[in-house]
């Protein structure tokens, strides 16, 4: 093995075929600026996929993650630590929660929320109120509860029977919550602003109706937040915008700056119904990741990140506006802060896809969200620098997709 010569080549011997990576392959990030194995650079304004939200090699993170590496790297959950209850203190500090559980990823996070939510129903109301109201379109995550929760029958089919008592309705239509809440019902799941699902952001009045419904019926409302929370739409978490508190919020991505963690967060009241060994994990609350998510949290949770995210969404849709005058490939701009989707004009319908492809051929990294949305989730503190000229390569990319 010492021998063998990693390309991309390697990747379609050795790693199970459900990704298609670019060709090029990413060996070192600074800010957001990201190198090849040629030395080639490009302009990241994807973001992991809205992970990275202070860039690539943070020194705050960096700082942070080779003190704790000199310290405490694992301990399990037997016993518990110091930057886990440090985190867990800044999360409950600046929510609405009382109570948090560390995991790794969004999907373990939803994981936890939907037990949580049909344990409370089922030990407080009924040993029937396990209905489970989702939307259309929503995405959370790949455990095969959470994509049977997600509204996107691709990635839940073929997998066997799913998980049952759960109902999906079009998202932003409150008639069609009401038609199908009733008191069997125990959590109302959605994402204040569809990540995968296109950048589609929930209407005030929706959001209103839903919390409204569920103090009605017992139910308990459910936000993921897992991409579109801590700081990406301009505040700490989206749910902090339209004034309307969940009973269970969850978060990842962007928690841990680019090192995998995850939380849930929940209050008093609902969290009283667990007791030790009703949910577990081994990584969650891992004292590495915790310690780089307290570093991140301090820095998103500050005025200048967050007062800057819509800054930089103005930046980038006069840049795409630009690009939009001289092309006419867009059709409207989605989504919150710098969670930002462009909707392609129909004409280019089912090409979002190419766009990302291309657009790596002229040093640029972005997104799709769907097949009709490109979707761009870039460092929260990208600098304007960066976004003009990542935005002259991608204007290059769009220019050639559009002469194709």
């Amino acid at each position: 093995m010492m021998n063998t010569k990693i390309t991309r080549e390697l990747f379609d011997k050795v790693i199970l075929p459900v990704y298609a990576p670019a060709q090029f392959i990413p060996v070192k990030g600074q800010g957001s600026r990201v190198w090849d194995q040629n030395g080639e650079d490009y302009i990241d304004f994807a973001g992991g996929i809205a992970v990275n939200a202070l860039g690539h090699c943070h020194p705050r993170l960096m700082k942070a993650l080779q003190e704790q590496s000199e310290k405490l790297w694992h301990v399990s959950n037997v016993f518990t630590n110091e930057p886990a209850l440090t985190l867990a203190q800044k999360l409950i500090d600046n929510t609405f929660a009382d109570r948090v559980f560390f995991a790794n990823s969004g999907a373990e996070a939803n994981e936890a929320a939907f037990k949580l939510a049909r344990y409370y129903a089922t030990e407080k109301y009924s040993p029937y109120k396990t209905k489970i109201i989702a939307f259309y379109q929503s995405f959370h995550g790949r455990t095969f509860f959470t994509v049977s929760v997600g509204g996107q029958a691709k990635y839940s089919d073929g997998f066997g029977p799913k998980p049952a008592d759960i109902v999906h309705v079009p998202f932003n239509n409150l008639d069609a919550v009401k038609a199908i809440i009733d008191d069997h019902t125990c959590a109302v799941v959605l994402e204040p602003v569809q990540g995968e699902g296109g950048l589609t952001s929930a209407t005030p009045e929706f959001l209103q109706g839903v919390r409204e419904l569920c103090d009605q019926y017992n139910a308990l409302l459910i936000f993921d937040e897992v991409q579109c929370g801590m700081g990406r739409t301009g505040s700490l978490f989206t749910y902090q915008q339209y004034g309307i508190t969940p009973d269970i919020l969850t978060s990842a991505k962007a928690l841990g700056g680019g090192f995998p963690i995850s939380a849930m967060l929940t209050t008093n009241e609902i969290a009283s119904v667990m007791h030790p060994g009703v949910h577990g994990t081994t990584y969650g609350g891992n004292p590495l990741a915790c310690a780089v998510g307290c570093e991140a949290f301090d820095i998103i949770n500050s005025p200048e990140v967050l007062e800057g995210v819509q800054q930089r969404r103005a930046i980038f849709i006069e840049k795409l506006e630009e690009i939009n005058d001289q092309f006419k490939v867009f059709r409207e701009y989605r989504g919150k802060g710098l969670l930002l989707g462009a909707e392609l004009q129909p004409q280019f319908h089912d090409k979002a896809r190419e766009f990302l492809n291309v657009a790596t051929e002229f040093n640029v990294m972005i997104l799709n969200a769907g097949t009709n949305v490109l979707r761009f989730t870039p460092s929260l503190i990208i600098s304007e620098n960066e976004i003009q000229e990542g935005m002259m390569r991608f204007a290059k990319a769009v220019e050639k997709v559009v002469n194709a």
